[in-house]
């Protein structure tokens, strides 16, 4: 189980940071808000053992967040 959980999390940091790439003709706030649900998802999952409603909720409120910094 422990492997399982270790893939998962890889994969999750390398799609995150694959999807990042996209972020190159956003708006610096656009960017923001992605980076910051990226991160809030990667977090969600850790702090709740790779959960979905943890994923989703640390990824509205890192979206949340990156977009109030960024303004």
């Amino acid at each position: 189980m422990k492997s399982t959980r270790k893939v998962s999390f890889r994969v999750l940091a390398v799609a995150s940071l694959l999807g990042l790439g996209a972020c190159s003709g956003m708006s610096s706030q656009g960017q923001s808000t992605a980076i910051g649900a990226g991160v809030g998802a990667i977090g969600g999952a850790v702090l709740t053992g790779g959960s979905a409603a943890g994923t989703v909720g640390g990824a509205v409120v890192g979206g949340v967040v990156g977009h109030e910094v960024a303004k």
